[in-house]
């Protein structure tokens, strides 16, 4: 399947049903008074992450979505019925974006995230909600509102724990087929990969994580130029990035200089590119022999005063990947135990928060209720004139 990952759409919520303009009649009762029902509210959008999607294609083919309208209400005082909010189905990673603002409404990085997108319309009140003490057969009614309608631009954000950056050529699409079950494409010729490639990566039982092949950046990339900033953005949803530079081929770069011009792109898309951690791997270690990898792994650490290690592997080979492959693995491992436990301690502190804090009668915490009354259970002196409506506070 081709990958997409921006797309246009319009969503558009129900209105709401107009209210209705009815008065009892039977036999035996002349004036049995106004018995208008209000009308349905209008159907809300609400965008739901799900983690079987990988792309935004069904998009192209489907670019409006309509919440249900409410429905009208009815005599006898009878309501109608409010329209069903409409579930719309998108990737997990998937950034919203208003088209018309182009201000970000939101982000959803998980699987189940749900995002209101845009608020059905209000129901219309039936002519029985203005009956009052100085107006026995009221005529008036309201309509429903109209319901909120949006362009949104939907940008889709790989999210995966390891992604592999470097030149065109440097071995990443070759690396991701040799330890995963993904097989991008793989030719003797720049930018053969053309669309991200996600790959599951598995070291041990119940023990994996998930990697992906960005195309190859080159010097202007964080300004446009090649693939470039199309696919740099995708590589902030990592955890941590592999930074791949082929060993030197027929006076080819060299390998220092390949990295400072990633690094220079990397710093000038997003200075928190360079704050990821970041593995450092010389590839295509099978064309040199084993002194000349030493000799130019020991250079590639003068040149960088790199502190790590630098990984030399071989997708063809496979010489050093199961080594770099667990690394990676407990590298993640690490960073998800230190976030696990920053967030134990935030909800710790919430916690806390949550038992010390008192409320107070009149303060924040009692919120109005609007409720309509029944026509025949209250008392002339509680009629309020205006629209029959009163407000019970509920704690």
């Amino acid at each position: 399947m081709k990958f997409v990952d921006e797309a246009l759409i319009r969503v558009e919520a129900g209105k709401g049903g107009d209210g209705c303009l009815s008065f009892r009649r039977e036999k035996y009762v002349p004036m049995g008074g106004p018995d208008g029902g209000d009308g349905g509210d209008g159907g809300s959008v609400i965008l739901v992450a799900d983690g079987a999607l990988n792309t935004l294609i069904d998009f192209r083919y489907q670019p409006t979505f309509r919440a249900e309208p409410g429905a009208k209400g009815a005599g006898a005082n009878k309501s109608g019925s409010s329209g069903s909010d409409l579930e719309v189905r998108v990737p997990v990673g998937t950034v919203i974006v208003d088209e018309e603002t182009r201000t970000p409404i939101g982000d959803l990085a998980l699987v189940g995230d749900r995002l209101l997108i845009v608020q059905g319309g209000r129901r219309g009140l039936g002519n029985v909600r203005f009956k009052s003490s100085t107006n026995r057969a009221p005529r008036r009614t309201t309509p429903g509102t109209t319901g909120e309608q949006r362009r949104l631009r939907l940008q889709l954000r790989l999210l995966a724990d390891v992604g592999l950056v470097g030149m065109p050529n440097a071995g990443k699409s070759s690396l991701i087929r040799a330890v995963s079950a993904a097989r991008p494409k793989v030719a003797e010729y720049p930018f053969t990969t053309l669309v991200p490639a996600l790959g599951v990566v598995r070291v041990a039982a119940e023990r994996s994580f998930v990697m992906a092949d960005i195309p190859g950046l080159i010097e202007g990339a964080a300004d446009g130029a090649g693939l470039g900033v199309r696919f740099l953005k995708h590589i902030a949803r990592t955890a941590m990035l592999l930074h791949l530079v082929e060993v030197p081929i027929d006076g080819g770069m060299l390998p220092w200089e390949a990295v400072r011009i990633i690094e220079a792109e990397l710093a000038q898309y997003s200075a928190a590119l360079l704050q990821l951690p970041r593995l450092l791997v010389l590839t295509k270690a099978d064309l040199i022999t084993a002194s000349e990898r030493r000799k130019l792994a020991a250079e590639l650490k003068r040149q960088l005063r790199w502190r790590g290690t630098i990984h030399v592997v071989s997708a063809l080979t496979g010489i050093g990947t199961k080594k770099l492959m667990l690394e990676v693995a407990n590298a993640l491992d690490a960073e998800r135990a230190s976030a696990a436990s920053a967030l134990a301690e935030v909800t710790r502190a919430i916690g806390d928060d949550v038992l010390r804090r008192t409320w107070k009668d009149g303060e924040a915490g009692v919120m109005p209720v609007l409720t309509g009354r029944d026509d025949e259970e209250h008392s002339e002196e509680d009629d309020d004139a205006d629209d029959g409506i009163e407000v019970v506070y509920r704690r």
